[in-house]
């Protein structure tokens, strides 16, 4: 199987046996990673195909090649090597957990049509309903799919949580190509505040982003476990993130460089970009200037009494249910 290296932004459900990733440990999958481009943020076509010829000189033939990531800032080159690894038989997968409502609202990127033959996504994300797990796919994989999920992976499909993702996904039809444009424009906005305030946000070179998430190399001022932890106190939730070179310095995931950020919460609360730079603010003053984080939790809470209404949302239960248009 080839995905990415975790540092790279890969998920642990791809990683190695080594690592108790679910790929090689549970499933008990050779796992190679893609080229990553560090400076790009992303994967390197060119010399994942050169290392995909030298693995089969090597009788390590891929069978299956799994894009997508928990540290997803743009686009993968889904069509740029779909084809080739189809040519040397592989399915080629796409895990849009992160990304799924942005991809929906057509503001990432189009796998299926670019050459995955399967996606599989989270229902809980930039696609904002209950917990859960979609798979889309070509008719043609259908019973496969379908054996694969049930009963091989699942016992049941928790029906406590059928009505609100309807509700969400109606939701989403509704609202959701405005919802998605102002999540990568506050994404941007905020990795932009950040790097004017002297936080280290990486691919400035590529205007941060183009999907909700940044990432920032915190090692000037910190590890990321400890500036999670006081950007906690502060009223202000992150996630430490291991981030490109974290390993070869002897970091770990429990305190990595740095810190990944999403702005799809804040956005449906109705934030746009002048929040973003107020935001960037309250996490510089932690930071940056290191004040004391119950401080700032103050200043954060008072902020954060102005954004109380969700948006993006049916005003009313009954206007949620009454949604129905038949679309062919």
């Amino acid at each position: 199987m080839m995905a990415l290296a975790i540092p790279s932004g890969g998920h642990i459900s791809m990683g190695k046996r080594d690592f108790g990733g679910t790929a090689g440990s549970v499933h008990g999958l050779d796992v190679e990673y893609f080229v990553f481009d560090r400076n790009a943020m992303n994967i390197d076509p060119d010399k994942t195909k050169e290392k995909i010829d030298k693995m089969i000189k090597d009788e390590k033939r891929p069978r299956l090649a799994t894009f997508g990531g928990s540290l997803f800032l743009f686009p993968h080159p889904v069509q740029e090597l779909a084809e080739y690894f189809h040519g040397v038989g592989a399915t080629v997968a796409y895990d849009a957990a992160h990304v799924s409502g942005l991809i929906a609202c057509g503001q990432f990127q189009d796998p299926l049509r670019e050459g995955a033959d399967v996606m599989m996504m989270s229902t809980h994300k930039t696609l904002f309903g209950p917990q859960g797990g979609a798979v889309v796919s070509f008719e043609k994989y259908a019973e496969q799919i379908k054996r694969a999920t049930f009963p091989s992976n699942t016992s049941n499909h928790h029906l406590h949580t059928v009505a609100g993702k309807a509700v969400a996904f109606a939701e989403m039809l509704e609202f959701g190509r405005e919802y998605a444009s102002e999540i990568v424009a506050n994404a941007r906005a905020l990795g932009q505040a950040l790097h004017e305030r002297g936080l280290n946000v990486l691919a400035e070179n590529k205007g941060f982003t183009k999907s909700h998430q940044i990432a920032v190399d915190t090692t000037k001022y910190g590890l990321g476990g400890d500036v999670e932890k006081k950007l906690e106190k502060a009223n202000i939730i992150v996630n430490r993130q291991l981030l490109p070179g974290d390993i070869q310095a002897g970091r770990h995931y429990q305190n990595p460089g740095g810190i990944r950020l999403g702005v799809s919460e804040i956005t449906r609360l109705g934030m746009k970009r002048a929040q973003m730079a107020e935001v960037a603010e309250f996490i510089k003053r932690v930071v940056v200037d290191k004040e004391p984080p119950e401080r700032v939790q103050t200043d954060a809470a008072a902020f954060r009494k102005d954004f109380q209404k969700v948006h993006y949302a049916f005003e009313t239960a009954r206007s949620a249910y009454e949604y129905i248009k038949i679309r062919q």
